[in-house]
């Protein structure tokens, strides 16, 4: 919000006449008008400013539409929880227990170029590519799968907290959990080197976030049967726009289980893709003003 601005202004005090007050002392002792209202304009504004912000009602962010400009057809058996772009290619990884894959495929065309099945006791969750390798949580078994471009299993790295959402800045990985928490990870030791608590204007506590993106410097997670994707900012964890992705997906062609989720960025157009899972699309979106 922009503060509300106000001009003042006083006429100037009187001074002895010139023939009685040299002009370099007159000019010492009266400061230029035109400084005295700057310092006025300031002094107003910074106070409006600060009562905007601590007037602002709670849970008020910016607010976005997701708008489908492409779609791409998607697997519909796919219990989707984490989804990575590069280069014209989804990797994606897949849910549920003796379900659970990680995958290569060609986003025009939705065809699986490759998959790798998980064991059956694990339960698949976030995806992330860093530094040529791909990093995969699990739900509640506490370890990250490793893989290199060809989906090999290259490691198996321990954690002591569950594995919702993953996605990296280019140095650490970011994950959730399934709190309220984004905890950022070195990717050799998997130990957590920071962690914020993400949080609405007022307070309120953001829980459940599901699969997660990192675009331009913002996390962006999906939450858990929610339609709507939260915009983080990494250093504290405020939340600073929400992006509605209702209408997208219509509810009546759902299955059992169909929910948003999946978020990833096409660098080549700079728009971001959403799908859900045992969804059979992926879409491109533009974000619009919510009216």
């Amino acid at each position: 919000m922009a503060p509300s601005k106000n001009q003042n202004s006083s006429a100037a005090e009187r001074f002895a006449p010139a023939a009685k007050q040299p002009r370099s002392a007159s000019k010492q002792q009266q400061p230029p008008r035109r400084w005295g209202l700057l310092a006025l304009f300031l002094l107003i504004s910074v106070g409006g400013t600060f009562l905007a912000i601590s007037l602002r009602p709670p849970g008020q962010v910016l607010q976005k539409k997701a708008i489908a400009i492409a779609t791409y057809p998607h697997d519909k058996t796919a219990f989707t929880q984490g989804l990575v772009w590069e280069d014209g290619v989804l990797w994606e990884s897949t849910g549920q227990e003796g379900e659970s894959t990680i995958r290569k495929v060609d986003m025009k065309t939705g065809e699986v170029l490759k998959k790798v099945p998980l064991k059956d006791k694990y339960f698949g969750e976030g995806l992330a590519l860093l530094n040529d390798k791909l990093y995969q949580l699990t739900w509640k078994n506490e370890k990250a799968l490793v893989y290199d471009r060809d989906l090999n299993q290259i490691a198996e790295l321990p954690y002591n907290h569950q594995g919702w959402g993953l996605a990296t800045d280019g140095k650490l990985l970011i994950l959730s959990d399934g709190t309220y928490q984004i905890r950022f990870v070195d990717p050799e030791t998997f130990k957590t080197v920071r962690s914020v608590s993400v949080l609405l204007p007022g307070g309120r506590r953001i829980r459940e976030l599901n699969e997660l993106e990192y675009i331009d410097g913002k996390i962006y997670a999906n939450r858990w049967n929610t339609e709507t994707i939260y915009e983080i900012d990494p250093e504290t964890g405020n939340v600073t726009k929400t992006i509605d992705l209702a209408g997208l997906w219509p509810a009546k062609d759902r299955p059992q289980g169909g929910v948003m989720n999946g978020i990833a960025v096409n660098r080549d157009t700079k728009k971001m893709l959403v799908t859900g899972k045992y969804c059979p699309f992926v879409f491109e979106v533009d974000l619009a003003p919510v009216k």
